[in-house]
């Protein structure tokens, strides 16, 4: 299913979501805009508690925030039970903001900055994936011998290709993340982390990739990790109480995707966990899995105008909206696909048009050749399954004003985020001249 679970059209055909039709939310709020509905947010994220704990009570859910993350977000997540995936400052300061529990917040990254680190240890966060050696160099010099002390698991890169596109791979052996374990540097760093005193080695995270849908590449990186934690074990008595195959679970894009079923894939993870727990000796112990695109995708639509609409005879139809690539730059970026609707109204007949945005680049294409009815100029198109990678990656290419985004529930909206104003593309801009007089 790739629309949010509670999308239905009204007698006059409007789309309707969380109980509010989008026309509504669109004249009220403009276009582009970007609707998060959160029963499918609570659906999901209670999916994800609900299938660990059967299928492997030890498991912790971690929210990858870099999927979508915003303060309005953060006590959902919370009262869900979640942790949380921060990767990089300011995902750390807009959670601390957010009052998201910092005991519950993982740090990631393969290039923390020393501001970093030291505000993750100002606030005292849960725990910190280490990346590489350079990471280490600064921890030991930044973490106290004689203070509180910093659990930290290790990222390694197991050399695993999963099937996904090439800018979505980060376990192949050619990968700027982890570190790896075919060539002894993983070890290396599990030695030099025994031998600091304020860092604790709590176990072992490894991240394949993003989008996938096979189950077979997470069971074979938790096989991987407990080998490699044996391996620890044996040469330098470390027992991890953690393992982590880290995220990376997709979401159908279009009708024709197959579902991914959050329970199918907790079951796999966790049936691989306790076989390779049984098989290297282990107690069986805490498994953190990192859903983002899994909770958050499904629930966001995006919704567009319709302004020019360009026929070449024989070609194509440009259907052309007043978003694209600066709110929804992942067509662009690795060919990811989309389905729409004519969200105002049913339409009639049908035609292939590609939808197009406003930005001057011709690679600027939402959806390339898709059976729509007829369109007209001031129409709606939503594209479902917008939730994830879209807003994270936004940007003011074009100087273009990011979406405001609403959240909807039992009938009612509310704003969660502005859409961007004139005046807050100014706002960084140290050597603004003085306005031309108008007399």
């Amino acid at each position: 299913m790739v629309w949010p679970v509670t999308t239905e059209r009204d007698r006059s055909g409007r789309l309707v979501i969380g109980g509010v039709p989008v026309t509504a939310l669109v004249e009220e709020y403009g276009t582009p805009l970007y609707i998060y509905d959160e029963a499918t947010l609570r659906e999901r994220a209670d999916a994800y508690r609900r299938a660990f704990a059967r299928h492997y009570p030890r498991a912790r859910v971690v929210y990858a925030g870099k999927a979508y993350m915003a303060t309005w977000l953060l006590p959902l997540l919370e009262s869900a039970g979640l942790w949380l995936d921060v990767v990089s400052g300011g995902e750390l300061y807009l959670a601390h903001r957010g009052g998201f529990p910092a005991e519950r917040i993982v740090f990631h990254g393969n290039n923390k900055t020393p501001d970093e680190l030291a505000l993750a240890l100002q606030l005292g966060i849960g725990e910190v994936v280490v990346d590489n050696h350079h990471e280490l160099d600064l921890l030991e010099r930044m973490v106290p011998a004689d203070g509180p002390g910093l659990d930290v698991l290790l990222r390694v890169n197991p050399g695993i290709d999963a099937h996904t596109h090439a800018y979505r791979k980060t376990g192949i052996v050619d990968s700027k993340f982890g570190l790896l374990i075919e060539s002894g540097d993983a070890a290396r760093a599990v030695e030099r982390i025994v031998g600091i005193p304020g860092l604790r080695l709590r176990g072992y995270h490894a991240h394949i990739g993003s989008q996938i849908v096979e189950l077979e590449p997470f069971a074979a990186t938790v096989d991987a990790l407990f080998r490699f934690a044996a391996a620890m074990r044996d040469r330098f008595g470390v027992v991890p109480d953690q393992i982590s195959p880290g995220g990376g679970f997709g979401i159908p894009y279009e009708s024709g995707d197959p579902e991914a079923a959050i329970d199918a894939y907790a079951e796999a993870v966790a049936r691989s966990a306790l076989a390779a727990a049984e098989r290297w000796g282990f107690a069986p112990p805490v498994l953190t899995v990192e859903p983002g695109r899994s909770i958050v995708g499904p629930a966001g639509v995006a919704v567009y105008r319709v302004g020019t609409i360009k026929d070449i005879p024989g070609v194509r139809r440009y259907v052309c909206v007043d978003g694209g690539m600066a709110d929804n730059i992942r067509p662009a970026l690795y060919g990811a696909r989309y389905t729409a609707a004519l969200a105002n109204r049913t339409g009639e007949g049908e035609a292939l048009v590609t939808i197009a945005g406003k930005y001057c680049e011709s690679g600027d294409v939402l959806i390339k050749d898709i059976a729509l009815p007829t369109l007209e100029p001031g129409d709606l198109i939503a594209l479902p399954a917008a939730g994830a990678y879209c807003l994270a990656m936004a940007s003011n290419y074009n100087l273009a004003l990011r979406p405001a985004v609403v959240a909807v529930a039992g009938g009612e909206a509310r704003l969660v985020q502005r859409r961007e104003r004139y005046e807050d593309l100014l706002a960084r801009e140290a050597l603004l001249a003085t306005p031309p007089r108008s007399d």
